[in-house]
């Protein structure tokens, strides 16, 4: 397992992650003291998460919460306006080092916050990743995070079950269409490759070719559309992709909130039976798993994400023991599993009733 060293000072720190209680630049919500240092042993840190409205964020803000009260770590919050808002992550970062934190943990909105984030490990700050590693990936002291490649490829592979040989017209909701983050990457490339496409370069999205076959039947990619990862930019980007090819019957989205965009696309257009699949797995994306407008989604556990982090970085303050990453990875994984209730021959999946029971938001 590979271990980062923390290049600054032999500074302790605390405490993982969690959303967005704060709207942009240097906008935070303090846990403790929301100083600098923290009061008496206190580890003072800051959860910088990419906006403060996604439930995702909102659950893995609880976790931390939680977990930080346990653990006596001082927790400042603060979030991006928006998903993509490099520049307000920049400064909560900025924030940290002037009051003298010990750590930082971020879900980095892209690249754009990589140089602050260097920035502040120079300055003797241990920083964690949440759910969506840097590129590359010891910009950070570790990540704790979803495998998304995997959490794409288990969508994918139950696409291709479903279809059962069928051509496949797919419309492809990412993140972004202007800058790369890992995430985005990693569930459009985890999915194509689960439905046995072949992908060109992995940490690409759209180059693959516009037509081929998957493992069982041929398909058409009709578009890569940015989504925002949120609901009306996924309505806008179904729309767009309708505009293109109304019949397009798989719908691939980066998440939940996406997927309920594109959902609401469809039936405006009175387009019915298209396949949509997604990642998250909180508790309103598994109910329209059982409500059947979301036919698959990989499950994420952001309070164990949070929790687990928190713990770490507790442990770390105490004793010096820094986190490892998992076996074969670059990252820690904590977990995944694919929500159905249409389950595919040889591929393992937990039903929505048994995942309202573990979701979050």
């Amino acid at each position: 397992m590979t271990k980062f060293r923390h290049r600054g000072p032999a500074a302790v720190l605390a405490c993982v992650a969690a959303v967005a209680t704060v709207a942009a630049c240097g906008g935070n919500d303090a846990g403790g003291s929301g100083g600098g240092g923290g009061g008496g042993d206190q580890v003072a840190v800051s959860l910088i998460t990419k906006d403060s409205t996604n439930p995702f964020f909102v659950a893995m803000q609880e976790g931390a919460r939680a977990e930080a009260e346990k653990d006596g770590v001082d927790l400042t919050i603060g979030a991006g306006k928006e998903d993509g808002d490099e520049q307000g992550q920049v400064q909560l970062i900025e924030n940290a080092i002037a009051g003298g934190q010990k750590g930082i943990i971020i879900t980095p909105n892209g690249p754009g916050v990589n140089s602050a984030i260097e920035k502040a490990r120079d300055a003797g700050l241990y920083v964690i990743a949440l759910d969506t590693p840097p590129d590359p990936a010891d910009t950070v002291d570790i990540t704790f995070a979803t495998d998304n490649f995997k959490a794409g490829e288990l969508i994918g592979q139950w696409t291709k079950g479903q279809l059962a040989g069928k051509p496949a017209t797919i419309a492809l909701l990412d993140l972004f269409n202007d800058k790369v983050v890992s995430v985005d990457y990693n569930r459009d490339q985890g999915f194509l490759t689960g439905m046995g496409i072949d992908t060109k370069d992995k940490q690409k999205n759209g180059d693959e070719a516009a037509t081929g076959n998957y493992d069982g039947g041929t398909y058409t990619i009709v578009c890569n559309e940015p989504t925002g990862g949120a609901e009306d930019g996924g309505r806008t980007a179904m729309e767009n992709c309708l505009t293109k090819n109304p019949g397009i019957n798989v719908v691939y989205t980066i998440n939940e909130p996406a997927a309920t965009g594109a959902y609401n696309a469809l039936k405006a257009a009175g387009s019915t039976g298209a396949l949509i699949v997604s990642v998250d797995g909180g508790c309103d994306g598994v109910k329209e798993v059982t409500d059947g407008v979301i036919g698959a989604t990989s499950q994420q556990y952001p309070l164990k994400m949070a929790e687990l982090g928190v713990k770490a970085i507790a442990d770390y303050a105490a004793d010096g023991t820094e986190p490892t990453t998992s076996p074969g990875l670059d990252f820690y994984d904590t977990g995944v599993a694919l929500v159905t209730d249409q389950p595919v021959d040889g591929v393992e999946s937990i039903t929505s009733a048994d995942a309202s029971k573990i979701c979050w938001g």
